[in-house]
């Protein structure tokens, strides 16, 4: 993909929906012999990896893509006729989720260890613990994890090490058709955990403590369909945020509210963004002093997210002055560095720490994405960038946005892509 910098993106972008919530919540049609209806999917190859693994574990998916957003309807009634295709498990981390709703509903699974971005370890021991004090097995054998609960599961005090989003949510489907009562405390808290305990109440299930650290679970015997909403994206809502200060464009954001970024919000607005939330939308653009470096910590929800962490970097790489991003939650999260370094960024990496002192601007490049965060800061670096900059390693934007380049297009980016997606 080559990438004309130095144009305003201006115009009007409507927020898709979250990546992180509808993976989850299309789990949840395991979970029922009834049809469950999400709206508001994103077009990404996420979701369409995770249909293609549920389709082949017997679930029936239909998609309606005759309104502005996709919707999709999953009946999980012939769920567990089928067998896991190991190879497209292993494209996406997400699919590990299937476990938690497998052994609630069937009392057995064998999965291959999930993929996903290379950005850290994500070892899944700490759904592990919570599947095995739920009174199930959980072996690793030959790259799978094969687990059994042949008396069906029951309520567990679960405490969790520390708050982990996918060990939150694998754990709550269990608990939904478990016997008894669970408790998750220390549970996360981020909106995409919340997204998905009310798709489960909508759906029958009794969950206690919505939107808190301490959920409590009591199972109940079926789940029924329900029709349901998945909320707008936060990192795509801080994506474009980042992209249009970087530009000195100005993008309305349409369909997202202050609440989605709140730890985020202030960071940028201490960088010099100015952003004003009115009628449903977002506005966002570089302030009238220019770009200021200030220092982040990626920590689990309430705080910055780790995913908006590589745009950030991104951002402050042309900002005026010295500024500090600590990774707190990935070890292996700023492989974007080196290749923001290609394009004259001044970024010191020191263990989790990277020193960011601002340049004048960067300059068009040859760069790599090796994720989907990453992907996108290099995007928001080359659309700011002087001249012009290749992308490569797009297939990562495109699993975890929306039609991004398409949408930036109609805001004023000059992007030309060579791959088969235009």
């Amino acid at each position: 993909m080559e990438i004309d910098g130095g144009v305003p993106l201006k115009g009007e972008i409507a927020v898709a929906g979250a990546k992180n919530a509808a993976l989850p919540l299309m789990v949840c049609a395991a979970l029922t012999d009834e049809r469950l209806t999400l709206r508001n999917l994103p077009r990404i190859l996420d979701v369409a990896i995770l249909a293609g693994i549920l389709a082949e574990l017997g679930c029936e998916v239909s998609w309606d893509e005759s309104g502005p957003a996709l919707s999709g309807t999953m009946g999980g009634a012939g769920f567990g006729t089928g067998r896991v295709d190991s190879a497209l498990v292993a494209r996406m981390r997400a699919s590990f989720l299937i476990a938690g709703a497998a052994l609630a509903r069937l009392g057995r699974i064998a999965l291959p260890l999930p993929g996903g971005d290379a950005i850290g370890l994500r070892p899944v021991d700490f759904h592990l613990a919570g599947f095995r004090q739920m009174g199930a097995t959980a072996e690793i054998e030959g790259g799978e994890v094969v687990l059994s609960a042949p008396g069906g599961l029951r309520g567990a005090a679960i405490v969790l090490p520390f708050p982990s989003v996918g060990a939150t949510q694998n754990l709550m489907l269990a608990a939904t058709l478990a016997k008894g009562e669970t408790s998750i405390t220390n549970a996360a808290r981020e909106p995409e955990v919340t997204d998905l305990a009310r798709c489960l109440a909508a759906m029958g299930a009794r969950i206690d403590g919505i939107g808190t650290d301490t959920l409590h679970i009591t199972g109940v015997d079926r789940l029924h369909g329900a029709s349901y909403d998945v909320l707008p994206d936060r990192i795509e809502l801080g994506t474009l945020i980042c992209a249009a200060a970087a530009t000195g464009g100005e993008l309305r954001l349409a369909g997202a509210s202050a609440e989605l970024l709140s730890a985020a919000l202030p960071v940028f607005e201490g960088a010099g963004i100015e952003i004003v939330a009115a009628d449903g939308a977002i506005t966002a653009q570089r302030g009238a002093g220019g770009l200021v470096g200030v220092d982040i910590m990626t920590q689990p929800y309430p705080g910055f997210a780790t995913d908006l962490q590589p745009q950030a970097m991104a951002l402050l790489s042309c900002a005026e002055g010295a500024a500090m991003i600590t990774e707190t939650l990935f070890e292996n999260r700023f492989r974007h560095v080196p290749e923001l370094q290609r394009m004259g960024a001044n970024i010191r990496v020191v263990r989790n720490h990277a020193v960011i002192r601002g340049v004048p601007a960067l300059h068009g490049a040859e760069v790599t994405a090796t994720d989907i965060r990453a992907g996108a800061a290099l995007l928001i670096a080359a659309l700011g960038a002087e001249g012009t900059s290749t992308l490569h390693g797009v297939e990562h934007v495109d699993r975890g946005y929306d039609s991004l380049v398409d949408r930036l297009r109609r805001c004023g980016a000059r992007i030309r892509r060579a791959d088969a997606a235009g």
